[in-house]
């Protein structure tokens, strides 16, 4: 996997390589976002859901990570996460 930036993220994987989008949002502070990201990541690959989505759902915690001040505070839910990508249409097989 390899950050490009706040846009995207490249997975490469035995299928091939994937360009995962992020999400725009008015970021306020970037402090643990990428503990966050990795955080979720892990969470929901332990579960096994599969990468591209996984890295989708990572994704979206960070995006809403930096929605927030300071690092403890911005660490959303898994419900706040759900919430988030329904309302932008985006269900990844494997969510609860």
């Amino acid at each position: 996997m390899l950050t490009l930036g706040a846009k995207r993220e490249l997975i490469a994987h035995a299928g091939g390589t994937q360009v995962i989008p992020g999400f725009k949002v008015k970021a306020v502070d970037t402090t643990a976002s990428g503990y966050v990201f990795n955080g979720a990541l892990a969470v929901v690959l332990t579960e096994g859901m599969a990468i591209s989505d996984g890295v989708r759902f990572a994704n979206t915690a960070g995006a809403i990570s930096v929605t927030f001040l300071g690092a403890q505070r911005s660490a959303p839910t898994r419900r706040a996460i759900e919430r988030f990508l329904n309302s932008r249409g985006i269900r990844p097989s494997g969510l609860r």
